[in-house]
């Protein structure tokens, strides 16, 4: 069974808002086993949407439009897909007191244009699950399968139609229309989704590294292996298997996963929702060590995003953005050329280290800290680590403008602690 996307919104051609729902949505289909081979997105027109929705069933059985659910003049999804139907609109009472509830409940008049959006077309029924004011459509078309027709294919489609707020979105999706896509497809068995989150290699070689499996899988088909590179947060491998059950599924997975990380190594270093930074709390709180952090390279972002995952302070114990001399002098005692070096990100972990009484030091700085506007030697970055034992110093070359530099080296130094606590 094939399902298409569309997302609507002229906001989304002009770039005012990024199209993550279309994304998400192809995840969550490929993940029931529903191929989707195109997503389109078309601006608030009611021909243009016709004309998107009517090319989609063409081509495929099943169309999700996102967006244009709304109360406003430019909310004309209902009207597009009413037309395609070749049907008229009725007024639905129970949605519009729903509606109008929902105001009330938040002590607030609802606006009499909200009852547009209890017009739903002829024939389509409103999806059970409704989180805000614009309830989901679920309207089956009719298509005979012409002589001189593209069409695939003949008999009942079907179009879902979602408002464009994410979270109102995914609980229609997770609520209604995965398994109703299933049900039609007749699609069976469960597919179930490990992610391998790895740093300190290249897509291109960790797709080398696992070519011999990937060939092995190629004739087998199931699991499936797919890359995905992640910017700051790595290179994703994700696991899928489909089976007759959940634990059939889970075992398959479990068993590629020991296979993996027998090929990757520790270049593994989180699955599925762990992050970088969330294994380096957990590795240090085992051990019941602290953490100082002196910034300069990364600019606090090192700090932010081990504080927001250490949200009781039990790991870090402060942190230092010594971005400007002064405060490298004053709360660190270093001078004001000590920067962008080896010896400069050594002394910085070993000061922060002692300036906050932490079993662990670390720094960043590197050729943007000397010159902001540097173009040889494009991110040579220093990351220090400096405990007990000595100070160890790594040397980075990272990827693209200051800002990139600055980001990569986040993940850059935690990927290093975190293969010295392990």
């Amino acid at each position: 069974m094939r399902c298409e996307v569309i997302a609507i919104g002229t906001e989304l051609l002009l770039g005012q808002i990024h199209d993550t729902n279309s994304a998400w949505i192809g995840e969550q289909l490929a993940m029931s086993g529903i191929d989707s081979l195109y997503q389109t997105k078309v601006g608030d027109n009611l021909e243009r949407i016709v004309g998107a929705i009517e090319l989609a069933l063409s081509r495929s059985d099943a169309v999700i439009t996102c967006g244009g659910l709304g109360p406003t003049q430019d909310d004309i999804t209902r009207d597009a897909i009413a037309k395609v139907m070749g049907v008229k609109m009725q007024r639905r009472d129970d949605i519009g007191a729903r509606i109008r509830q929902m105001f009330e409940s938040r002590g607030r008049e609802m606006p009499e244009n909200n009852l547009r959006q209890a017009d739903v077309p002829i024939g389509a029924s409103v999806i059970e699950q409704m989180p805000g004011t614009a309830p989901g459509l679920l309207c089956p078309v009719t298509r005979p399968l012409l002589p001189d027709s593209n069409e695939k294919s003949s008999g009942e489609k079907v179009i879902y139609a979602v408002p464009g707020v994410p979270n109102e979105m995914k609980t229609m999706m997770l609520g209604t229309i995965l398994g109703d896509l299933q049900q039609r497809s007749g699609v069976a068995g469960v597919i179930k989704s490990r992610v391998l989150k790895t740093w300190g290699h290249s897509e291109s070689g960790l797709a080398e590294m696992l070519s011999d499996r990937i060939n092995e899988l190629d004739t087998l088909g199931n699991p499936t292996l797919a890359f995905q590179a992640s910017g700051i947060e790595g290179l994703k491998v994700r696991i899928t298997a489909k089976a007759d059950s959940a634990k059939q599924a889970q075992a398959i997975i479990t068993h590629e996963e020991a296979l993996m990380r027998d090929i990757l190594g520790r270049y593994i270093f989180a699955v599925d929702s762990e992050t970088m930074e969330s294994v380096i709390i957990n590795l240090l709180k085992k051990r019941h060590q602290t953490l100082a952090i002196a910034e300069v390279a990364s600019g606090g972002l090192v700090s932010a995003r081990l504080t927001q995952t250490d949200g009781h302070h039990e790991v870090l114990s402060g942190t230092v953005v010594g971005t400007s001399a002064k405060v490298r002098a004053e709360v660190l005692g270093m001078s004001e050329a000590d920067i962008g070096t080896r010896d400069a990100a050594a002394a910085m972990a070993i000061k922060v280290r002692e300036k906050f009484d932490s079993d662990i030091g670390l720094s960043t700085t590197g050729v943007f800290d000397i010159d902001p506007d540097a173009k040889a030697a494009v991110g040579e970055t220093y990351l220090g680590i400096a405990t007990s034992s000595g100070v160890e110093v790594t040397e980075v070359k990272l990827p693209g403008d200051r800002k990139r530099v600055r980001e990569f080296s986040v993940i850059s130094l935690l990927n290093a602690l975190r293969l010295v606590l392990q």
